[in-house]
């Protein structure tokens, strides 16, 4: 049996022990995926052990879940490459801090969250690209969320804890570093932190907003509203598939935000909702990685066309991925939403307008990626090649995920989430403060 008392320490030191021991295998990159991925494997095992072994609440039960097997699907959707091996311990490192920032007591979890913020800080600076502007934007953004997340480690500051919230969860005008984290980070990175970041932004979120007032709310909810409608309309103006599969899940956020202010708690759904929208979004991601692996990192997905008839495997499980991300039943993203929805007052009129385009929006650019690249005349200057094993497994995962979530009971989670880490000092620090 493990001490409860060192349950956490145990399921975050799994993948941070991982990436130490993985760096003895640096120089053959096909032992150093397998570790990897078997490492987020025995994560998940610890996870699992940790629940039973607990006595306490639940709280974070799937965020802390859902880490490990997005860590696993990101890992195994990376082609075997020397440039990958960084990211793959990089993403162990981040599984280890995620989890400890779930579920460590403050101010532990805290000062975990400023690191992890300023180690992606890095990274961006470290990838880069000196013409490419949104790089720099989201550089200071991570940059104002590292001190934001300091500032409430060391003065519990609400206002911090709230804008480290917009940063990790993005909400306009705050989402630079989400943008960038998305487009810039190399490797298996950006289908990991899509769900890491904003799990653990709602996490902190849901100790902020219970105590704030309705007229305290009316400016997130507002931002949350245009937001939504912003991101939309740039995701319909994309040419690339990255740049368009992330601000499509911001619109998603923005929503999520705007359900949050309204009903000023975090429920179940939400956490349903995000987790399922963070791993559909992971998962097109992968898919994507599918097509740069055959044909470049800078292919037009103009240029590719009739993939159905070639690429069986790949076309059916894009195909269920886009209609999960599209938010149609039974996937966990029209669950989790439709719980949010009617749980969420309708405090402005203009509301249901903005969820109706969004959801239009969703429907257009999914779908006519998707339709781009499967269909169509077949070209014979491409190598047509399906889906590999690991690339199988990957996807299959997230599509199974989807179809659980959309299908497990919500009260299954009923203790998701509670911060465990700034709850006890949020819960008596006014919102003016």
């Amino acid at each position: 049996m493990i001490n409860p008392m060192l349950t956490p320490w145990f399921v975050a030191a799994v993948p941070l022990l991982g990436a130490l021991l993985g760096l003895s295998i640096w120089s053959q990159p096909e032992k150093l995926k397998t570790w990897s991925v078997t490492v987020t494997l025995g994560s998940l095992l610890a996870v699992l052990l940790s629940f039973f072994t607990l006595t306490g609440s639940t709280e974070g039960l799937l965020f802390v879940l859902l880490l490990p097997l997005a860590a696993s699907v990101s890992l195994l959707g990376q082609p075997v490459h020397r440039d990958h091996r960084l990211t793959w311990v990089v993403t162990l490192v981040f599984l280890g801090m995620g989890l400890g920032i779930l579920t460590l007591p403050s101010p532990i979890g805290s000062i975990a969250l400023a690191l992890l913020l300023g180690f992606i800080t890095f990274l961006l600076y470290w990838h880069h690209d000196p013409f490419w502007g949104p790089s720099w934007l989201g550089i200071g953004t991570y940059g104002l969320g590292t001190l934001c997340a300091g500032i409430a480690a060391m003065t519990g500051s609400a206002i911090a804890s709230l804008l480290a919230c917009m940063i990790l969860l993005p909400l306009v005008p705050f989402h630079h570093g989400y943008v960038a984290a998305l487009t810039r980070l190399p490797g298996s990175l950006p289908s990991f932190t899509v769900l890491l970041l904003p799990a653990i932004g709602l996490h902190k979120l849901a100790a902020l907003i219970p105590p704030v007032s309705e007229l305290e709310t009316l400016p997130v909810i507002v931002l949350a509203l245009s937001g939504a409608l912003y991101a939309a309309i740039k995701a319909l103006a994309q040419s690339r598939v990255r740049l368009l599969l992330t601000y499509g899940s911001l619109s998603f956020f923005s929503l999520l935000w705007w359900c949050v202010a309204a009903s000023r708690t975090v429920t179940p759904q939400a956490a349903v909702f995000l987790g399922s929208l963070a791993l559909v979004t992971a998962g097109l991601l992968l898919a994507w990685q599918v097509i740069r692996t055959r044909y470049g990192d800078d292919v037009d997905p103009r240029a590719i066309s009739g993939l159905a008839a070639q690429m069986p495997q790949f076309a059916v499980l894009i195909s269920v991925l886009a209609l999960a991300a599209m938010g149609l039943p039974p996937f966990g993203v029209f669950v989790g939403f439709m719980g949010l929805l009617f749980a969420s007052p309708l405090t402005l009129s203009i509301a249901p307008f903005v969820v109706a385009i969004t959801w239009l929006a969703a429907s257009w650019y999914i779908l006519d990626l998707v339709q781009g690249l499967l269909f169509g005349r077949k070209r014979p200057d491409l190598r047509y090649e399906d889906v590999r094993q690991s690339e199988f497994a990957s996807l299959l995962i997230v599509v199974m995920i989807m179809f659980a979530l959309g299908l497990a009971p919500t009260n299954l989670f009923e203790g998701t989430p509670r911060s465990t880490d700034t709850g006890a000092i949020m819960e008596s620090v006014s919102w003016n403060r």
